[in-house]
């Protein structure tokens, strides 16, 4: 049997020193401002991207990964004697999927996933097969077995300005909260495949976060294995601190990880997003 290596895009959000724990490999999306390319988490970040759009009011365009870029990619890796998993972003959200199953067409051994999420749930699915690949199991049955993980995610955020969710365009049920777009802090989540609008908050940012964590914490059956808390940047580092210290309260997590997003999820969500990410039993 070959050895088994775990690929994702850059949407996955894990930190850079987790990846290299795990052995995971990340191929970036293509972040556009203005006129200029750059490869998500190359040559630009989040905080820079929130600079334009506070003095110019441009936000940035991403594109997904070609088929030839996938080719690039992966062919390198099945040279070696790899097998690959492959996880994308949710093919409802990008084409990043879609290409890479065409390049995965040409190869031999490459199993790709639509996650049917984003972010840090991408995350735990690495972490899940990463614990598989360990075990010795075939890029086959990690894969089989990730495709029913992904059912028990639970992915879910509170936005602060719904403006860049907004004119992204990735959720078309923020564009029905019309004239209250920035009186309401809405809980956004996957479903299906898609971004769809959840309870409503309003107040404070901080009250909402701790609502929300309480919200989402409630739910039946948490898998305590390993959850994260997920957040865009620009939030006070002692609220995003009282907010993870809230979290562990609740829930008796193995492994809690804090993580920040990359900037194809912060281009879309803007400053002051946080979420809590697990899966269920």
């Amino acid at each position: 049997m070959k050895p088994v290596i775990l690929t994702s895009d850059s949407v996955c959000d894990l930190p850079e020193d987790l990846r290299r724990e795990l052995g995971v490999k990340v191929i970036p999306l293509t972040v556009v401002e203005g006129e200029e390319p750059f490869k998500d988490g190359l040559g630009i970040t989040p905080d820079q991207i929130y600079e334009r759009y506070e003095k110019e009011g441009l936000l940035p365009k991403t594109t997904a990964i070609s088929p030839q870029e996938f080719l690039d990619f992966f062919g390198p890796l099945v040279e070696e004697g790899y097998e690959v998993v492959h996880l994308d972003i949710s093919a409802k959200l990008s084409g990043t999927y879609q290409n890479a199953c065409i390049a995965a067409g040409e190869l031999e051994g490459v199993y790709v996933i639509d996650t049917c999420h984003l972010s840090t749930s991408m995350g735990l699915m690495l972490l899940e097969g990463a614990r598989l690949r360990d075990e010795g199991r075939s890029a086959r049955e990690i894969t089989e077995h990730l495709e029913a993980f992904k059912e028990k995610l639970v992915t879910t955020f509170v936005v602060d300005n719904l403006e860049f969710i907004w004119k992204g365009g990735r959720c078309s049920g923020v564009t029905a909260l019309g004239a209250n777009l920035l009186k309401i802090r809405p809980c956004l989540g996957m479903q299906e495949g898609e971004l769809k609008v959840g309870k409503k908050y309003r107040g404070s940012m901080e009250k909402v976060y701790e609502q929300y964590i309480r919200d989402v914490l409630s739910l039946k059956n948490i898998d305590t294995r390993a959850g994260v808390l997920v957040h865009s940047g620009g939030i006070d580092p002692e609220v995003l601190a009282r907010m993870e210290a809230l979290v562990r309260e609740l829930v008796s997590f193995d492994t809690l990880y804090v993580a920040r997003a990359g900037c194809t999820v912060s281009s879309h969500c803007g400053p002051g997003t946080l979420g809590v990410l697990f899966a269920l039993q």
